[in-house]
């Protein structure tokens, strides 16, 4: 296998805590395991690979001499020797069977005799990203996604065997998934390396599923989407993502809602913001403007001399909230439009007005007088 860099190979950072590494472990053991992936040699491989980078940072001795010094510093046991480096003589599959043998290894005990029979594990969750408009979020929506899901083989009805055959007990554990390996005065349970904790083998697989009794297939499925949801949010379908290993549940599919941006409106929770052009002369006298909102239009009465960035509120306007099904307001912010492309007796008209509001221009253009006042008082001192 390639030498990559252990923290790499478990997608994790350089300062992850120990359990951040036993998650990644975790993860891409379940993605890469022999179980899942039959007659897969590079998913073995990575099998493989995931064990031997988790057996060196799990251990605070030894991953403190690989910060140090790489794999030169652990090394030294990689060899077959019982030192301080490589995975110490165990494989892929009995470091599979230590890490989670502590979650599920007593969910499967042999009631009669104690021992470990086969383990499931449950399916890998699986994300679908689905992108809708801002209305489709206001009123809610149930759309129809394609997505590839896992099916029972039609072939071997799920067994993963070929028609007529079966699986029989592996010859190595006797069936139980477990083997007792003597470690000096300790007696350990190590996941069989024959049968990879299952306890059977499969000695014709099935031609359709390649023993796996799962067909991979596409499947048409409605997504209830519900009034108010917002950018990030999931939605989940339980036993949709992948199959479970041993019959163990299928996993989950997490549809991740995102909302395109809108034209007109911003989002803020379940408040809406809109900004509205006004002409000079609605600005300067007052009067009704006609506002867009997500289901029609209303009007509001702007007052006379409004300013450029004043925010009028519209209650009710906005989106209701998911949690707490109260509905949020539009707030509008007018900004005053200059005219262009003026005729000449329009621009005529506009510089008497002028000249006639200079005269008095604090009366007139109160924001606009005190900013000279500080400008005079600046220079002044």
């Amino acid at each position: 296998m390639a030498d990559r860099d252990y923290y790499e190979v478990l997608g994790v950072s350089r300062d992850a805590s120990a359990e951040d590494i036993k998650k990644a472990y975790r993860r891409l053991a379940m993605k890469y395991h022999p179980d899942r992936n039959p007659g897969d040699d590079t998913a073995k491989e990575k099998f493989e690979e995931v064990g031997e980078a988790y057996s060196v940072l799990s251990d605070a001795q030894k991953r403190a001499a690989y910060d140090r010094f790489g794999k030169a510093g652990v090394d030294s046991g990689a060899a077959g020797g019982s030192g301080m480096g490589g995975m110490g003589g165990m494989n892929g599959a009995d470091i599979f069977g230590s890490v989670f043998g502590d979650i599920f290894g007593d969910m499967f005990r042999n009631q009669q005799g104690g021992c470990s029979g086969p383990q499931a594990y449950s399916g890998e969750d699986l994300q679908y990203e689905l992108t809708i408009t801002l209305e489709d979020a206001a009123k809610g929506v149930k759309p129809e996604i394609r997505v590839p899901v896992w099916e029972t083989c039609e072939t071997c009805h799920g067994t993963g065997c070929r028609p007529g055959t079966h699986k029989v007990a592996c010859p190595h554990c006797g069936g139980r998934g477990t083997v007792r390996m003597q470690q000096g005065f300790f007696s350990v349970e190590q996941t069989c390396p024959n049968c990879h904790g299952s306890g059977q083998v499969n000695q014709s697989p099935c031609p359709d599923c390649n023993g796996t009794g799962h067909q991979r297939k596409t499947k048409t499925l409605q997504v209830n989407i519900p009034a108010g949801i917002d950018e990030g949010q999931r939605i989940r379908l339980s036993g949709m993502g992948g199959p479970g290993v041993n019959g163990g549940p299928a996993g989950d599919l997490y549809v991740v809602v995102h909302i395109k941006d809108h034209e007109l409106f911003r989002r803020d929770g379940s408040n809406l913001y809109i900004d509205q052009p006004i002409s000079f002369v609605t600005a300067a006298l007052g009067g009704e403007i006609t506002v867009p909102t997500l289901d029609g239009e209303s009007r509001i009465t702007l007052p006379e001399g409004t300013q450029t960035g004043q925010v009028f509120r519209l209650r009710g306007k906005g989106i209701k909230s998911l949690r707490s099904g109260v509905t949020g307001d539009l707030f509008c912010r007018v900004y005053v439009e200059t005219p262009v492309n003026l005729t000449s007796s329009q621009k005529k008209l506009l510089r008497e007005f002028g000249k006639e509001i200079g005269e008095n221009g604090a009366k007139h253009s109160p924001k606009n007088q005190n900013f000279l006042d500080k400008v005079k008082a600046f220079f002044a001192d």
